[in-house]
């Protein structure tokens, strides 16, 4: 005869479970870092299996988008670019995806609240700049040739964080009026010369002279 009695082991998965990922996903990037934090770690915390936070979230990304209530995860919006063309229209893509997720009134709002919060708290901010370093920079700094890779990536999240900054925080004008396409005929050409840097950088190495 079966006893009942409260249930031992891992949680199996449910609305709750999903919850209860997210309560120490959350408190874990606060408190510790978005390097420190591994899915493992918020696995065994929140007493599940790791396999729940794949199904659940896909990646650490989207764990952490889901962990700050982001409709779009920045990270994973640039990793869709990224996959869906080559890069020598990576730079008109990516500002007409940028402006789609930050414009659409879903995705836009908690955006702009993450935002707020990198620049009122600076724990929170120091969050989001690792977030950034680690899944855009790095990410970009992996795909451009050349020399200063790394810098020429950081010049390009420049570009894109003064976009934002201009058209959803200050609201700066004309640029918060400007259609789409008019924000992308004037702004890509600045992510396109942030990506290929000096003349020097982005220069490929030249192949050795063949011998007759």
């Amino acid at each position: 005869m079966n006893k009942s009695g409260p249930q031992r082991g891992r949680r199996p998965g449910s609305p709750d479970t999903r919850a209860a990922i997210l309560d120490v996903a959350r408190r874990r990037f606060l408190e510790d870092g978005y390097h420190a934090v591994t899915l493992r770690s918020v696995a065994g915390e929140a007493e599940v299996d790791l396999a729940l936070i794949s199904y659940y979230f896909g990646s650490k990304k989207g764990l952490f988008g889901a962990a700050l209530a982001l409709g779009a995860n920045p990270a994973e919006v640039l990793a869709r670019v990224v996959e869906e063309g080559d890069l020598s229209t990576f730079p008109e893509r990516v500002v007409r995806q940028v402006l789609a997720v930050w414009d659409d009134p879903v995705t836009g709002p908690p955006l702009l609240a993450m935002l707020k919060s990198a620049i009122d708290d600076d724990a929170f901010g120091e969050l989001v700049k690792e977030a950034v370093e680690r899944e855009i920079v790095d990410r970009i700094a992996g795909l451009v040739p050349g020399r200063n890779a790394r810098q020429r990536a950081a010049a390009f999240a420049t570009v894109i964080a003064g976009l934002i900054a201009t058209r959803y925080l200050l609201r700066l004008e004309p640029i918060t009026s400007m259609t789409p396409d008019e924000v992308a005929r004037f702004v890509s050409p600045q992510v396109r010369q942030a990506l290929r840097g000096p003349a020097r950088d982005a220069r490929p190495a030249r192949r050795p002279a063949s011998r007759s």
